[in-house]
């Protein structure tokens, strides 16, 4: 007897215990539940209060615009297709006013929201800056409307980067840049989309919704800028201030058929450029204009490298635009490649290579062989942006949900290190790191190893040494090279992190690129393509990428209008 109450002492213990465990495991899932309720909640508040920030202040400029319609106004068409240079002209002519210009801009910006949805407010301070302009100070860029990406800042404005941490954020102080262009007489109308966290090259966050491409409203414009490049190709901006830190200028560039510069990285101001974190310098960003042609880039490089900066921001060198290299037009030796090894170009990007390699051989230039430095540059570039597995990353997305087009790639940050190691150890030897071609008819599989490693790093900067030792020993003065296009379908983007490649190698070597447009999709290309990223992308622009070493901005942007006179005057001869 006293053993069989001995065990019914300890049965109801058990019981007891179990009983407390249970009980625990439920208060404790109850607490996260209501934790992810609130969350929730908070979350669909915000998105529902700047949804109509953003309303009010479309509506706001629509009732202004439609106020100064009632008047006799310039045709808006005329002031619509007149380039920047043209414009600017005009404007410091007096041929054409700022006002004219500005509601102009600022009703075609309002028509060019509605179909892509590529703003997330108007300026409504741009208004009163127009009233106070100074007839008497004509800068370069005097009454030209100008629109900024989001995360560039604007006082009293929040850069929430499509995060819901920083929405309560206003910035104390405009960006420097947007306090020059103020001062070269420049009016910063509107700001445009990004993609949740910026790092990524779609154009998707909860706040704002999907940006859609002007050339196709199936296909995504490309990000980070993505916001900028749909509205200057849409026709409501005639130039743009983005940031590039992995293609953010050039991707969007290529796919939405515009011209994008990054430049030499501490060329330009980043004070005032909102990130997703700080004190990253392995990979470094850059902020540079987009725009309809080379020329606008130029203008803006011309306005922008002035005193003004390099008082506000005595860390930037002081060095004027170089007139004399953009506009000369002795022969280059350009080197060229096709595609990055384990990383194959789309039959577009290829062709398109090809095609304005024979235009520059035909033009009295001297093409060669060029093959970028043989490391893991894709791998190492990643490890020096998310150099510590990601978990900063993850850390700054708490309390967002995460957009469809970024879920893929947060998958992979949000896995510990030690398993990554472990994952990495395991598959190695079965899987391309690097990308399935998009040529290629195998599933693609993307797996990053993303932990730290000083190593690694080492590694990384060793590669820049033997880049340009590589430029010197082939004496060459710029490169000819892919980038990547046409515009991919959305939800795509984050799956095929590893084809920003063709991008991102340049800002790890932290040289100056850009991007221009030279052809378009032929029926060929897209059956030639197999990969569902690009499919039905037969029309879309296609361009190149243009690159110069370290501060020789002006170099490239002198390569690239090359480019551009002799596309132009090929599809003149072909009339």
């Amino acid at each position: 007897p006293m053993e069989t109450l001995r065990q019914l002492v300890q049965t109801e213990s058990r019981l007891h215990t179990v009983t407390e465990v249970a009980l625990v495991a439920c208060l404790f899932g109850g607490l996260v539940l209501v934790r992810t309720v609130r969350s929730r909640r908070r979350e669909k508040r915000l998105i529902a209060k700047l949804q109509n920030q953003r309303e009010r202040s479309l509506q706001q400029a629509e009732q202004r615009v439609m106020k100064y319609k009632q008047h006799p106004v310039t045709n808006s068409a005329f002031i619509l297709n007149l380039s920047l240079s043209e414009l600017t002209n005009q404007l410091q002519e007096g041929s054409l006013s700022p006002e004219e210009v500005f509601y102009a801009y600022m009703d075609k910006t309002l028509d060019v929201q509605q179909k892509l949805n590529c703003c997330t407010e108007i300026i409504l301070d741009s208004f009163e800056q127009l009233k106070a302009i100074d007839s008497g100070k004509k800068g370069l860029l005097y009454g030209v409307p100008v629109s900024l990406k989001e995360n560039i800042f604007l006082k009293v404005h929040a850069s929430s980067c499509g995060v819901v941490r920083f929405v309560h954020q206003p910035a104390d102080d405009d960006c420097v840049l947007v306090k020059v262009l103020k001062k070269q007489g420049a009016i910063p109308f509107v700001r445009t989309n990004v993609p949740q966290s910026l790092l990524n090259y779609d154009c998707s966050n909860q706040f704002y919704g999907q940006t859609l491409n002007p050339c196709n409203l199936q296909k995504t414009p490309g990000g980070s800028s993505g916001g900028e490049a749909s509205l200057i190709a849409g026709g409501g901006s005639v130039i743009g201030l983005g940031s590039d830190i992995g293609g953010s200028v050039r991707i969007p560039a290529s796919f939405c058929g515009i011209c994008g510069l990054k430049p030499t990285s501490g060329r330009l101001s980043s004070r005032g450029l909102k990130s997703i974190y700080r004190g990253q310098k392995a990979v470094l960003s850059s902020i540079g204009p987009l725009g309809k042609d080379v020329d606008s880039l130029a203008l803006f490089m011309r306005a922008i490298l002035c005193d003004d900066m390099y008082s506000l921001d005595p860390t930037v060198p002081p060095l004027p635009f170089k007139e004399e290299v953009y506009r000369s037009r002795k022969p280059l030796r350009i080197g060229y490649f096709e595609q990055i090894e384990e990383t194959p170009a789309s039959p577009s990007m290829i062709r398109a290579v090809q095609e304005v390699k024979a235009l520059l051989e035909q033009a009295g230039h001297t093409l060669v062989p060029y093959s970028p430095v043989k490391v893991e540059m894709n791998e190492l570039a990643i490890k020096g942006a998310i150099s510590d597995g990601g978990g900063t990353y993850v850390q700054q997305l708490k309390g967002s949900r995460i957009d469809p087009t970024l879920r893929a790639q947060f998958l992979i940050y949000r896995i510990p290190n030690w398993l990554k190691k472990i994952i990495a150890f395991i598959i190695k030897p079965l899987v391309n790191f690097n990308c399935i071609s998009l040529i290629g008819k195998k599933k693609q599989q993307t797996f990053y190893l993303l932990f730290r490693s000083v190593a690694g790093l080492w590694k990384l900067h060793a590669s820049i040494e033997d880049t340009i030792a590589e430029w010197q020993r082939l004496n060459i003065d710029v490169v000819l090279c892919p980038i990547i296009g046409p515009a991919f379908n959305f939800n795509y983007c984050g799956k095929l992190t590893c084809m920003a490649s063709f991008s991102m190698i340049y800002n790890v070597l932290n040289f100056c690129a850009g991007v221009v447009p030279v052809s378009i999709v032929t029926a060929q290309d897209e059956k030639n393509l197999c990969h569902l990223a690009a499919k039905g992308g037969e029309g879309l622009p296609v361009a190149v990428q243009c690159v110069a070493l370290p501060w020789q901005d002006e170099l490239c942007l002198r390569f690239m209008k090359e480019v551009e006179e002799l596309v132009k005057k090929q599809r003149i001869n072909e009339r």
